[in-house]
């Protein structure tokens, strides 16, 4: 199946999750911090965070707040990632957080032999219990119009509600032609108190089933959605060219399969690239940086996503489109917090493999 992406919208991108505050140690640890640095940030926002702020995109975000200093603390962020928050649902604060609240996420970067650390705080969020009957997709696809539509595993995961409501909005959107992603981006945590991984496997073949694009790394693939990878022989963009090969012809509906592959050396240099598959294009890869020097790893892939998915929008060859999306996710990782500090002409230099320079 082609992609086909709309002329024009209301939207360029729309995205359906959680959006939490980061509470961030900087070098420190979190069981020893005295202070905290707060960003905002989630799977599936990261992703058209990203597209409004670094590639100039307009962008809305799906999502759910408690009303209170919290809540419009993190919509203050999302405002000025440029990121419309019009269509966020708020939630009455019942003064304790009984009823709903709002998502932590305290995260070290790690270093060294040291990993990178994530402690959530995000049960009973707000965003956890939305349902298809708290947006109008009809009239958000439909009238309003958008070009592209993203969600996750993530958001998926948070509650026996959070995959109906995704399903709900992905189909809504395929129906009106607009491109539907879903990055798998499976978390443990998120599926121990419901099901686990068999929970998981069902939740992620719905996703899969309804959309036209799917990111995931191998393990979703082969352990999530029970594609049966090749020998261990195999390896490289032959492993991954029979497991999306797989994947393509399990899920008919879908015109694209991506991802990224991270080799982790130490939490401060891991080789990274990206890759995409499809049955016109076959195996499309980015350009490999070994040695990928690390400040903070945590958005990388949403990084990717996000890169391209905007050289998707602009109607770009595949290949460029990847090493947009490969560039941009190693950019995102070397700066602190979840979301991109990089800039378009930044990214599109790294696209194309200039290197690191000072410029005055």
């Amino acid at each position: 199946m082609a992609l086909t992406v709309k002329a024009d919208a209301s939207y360029d991108a729309v995205a359906l999750g959680e959006i939490m505050l980061r509470l961030d140690p900087g070098a420190g640890r979190i069981r020893t911090a005295r202070h905290f640095d707060v960003w905002e940030g989630g799977g599936e926002y990261n992703a058209i965070r990203a597209l409004s702020h670094v590639f100039g995109q307009r962008t809305a975000a799906l999502s759910a707040l408690v009303d209170n200093d919290i809540g419009h603390l993190i919509e203050g962020m999302a405002r000025a990632g440029g990121v419309d928050t019009s269509l966020i649902k708020w939630v009455p604060y019942d003064g304790l957080g009984r009823d709903a609240r709002n998502g932590l996420n305290f995260t070290e970067r790690g270093f060294g032999i040291r990993g990178a650390r994530g402690v959530s705080d995000r049960g009973n969020t707000a965003v956890s219990q939305m349902n298809s009957g708290d947006v109008d997709f009809e009239h958000l696809f439909g009238v309003r119009g958008v070009r592209w539509f993203h969600t996750g595993g993530i958001f998926a995961g948070l509650s026996e509600n959070s995959c109906a409501t995704a399903i709900a909005a992905m189909t809504s959107a395929r129906k009106h032609g607009t491109v539907v992603s879903v990055d798998l981006n499976y978390r443990p945590s998120l599926w121990a108190g419901h099901g686990g991984r068999q929970r998981a496997a069902a939740v992620f073949t719905q996703l899969a089933e309804a959309a036209d694009v799917v990111i995931g790394g191998e393990t979703d693939f082969v352990d999530r959605l029970g594609i049966e990878a090749p020998s261990e022989s195999v390896a490289g963009a032959p492993r991954f060219t029979a497991i999306a090969s797989r994947t393509l012809a399990r899920f008919p509906n879908l015109g694209m399969v991506a991802t990224t592959v991270r080799n982790v050396s130490s939490a401060s240099r891991n080789d990274w690239h990206g890759m995409c598959h499809t049955s016109a294009t076959g195996t499309v890869m980015s350009r490999e940086r070994k040695e990928l020097e690390i400040l903070d790893r945590v958005g990388g892939g949403d990084g990717f996503s996000s890169g391209l998915i905007y050289g998707l929008l602009q109607g770009l060859p595949v290949q460029e489109a990847v090493d947009i999306g490969a560039a941009h996710g190693a950019l995102a990782m070397t700066t602190p917090g979840d979301n991109s500090m990089a800039t378009l002409a930044e990214v599109l230099a790294a696209a194309q493999g200039q290197r690191a320079s000072t410029n005055r």
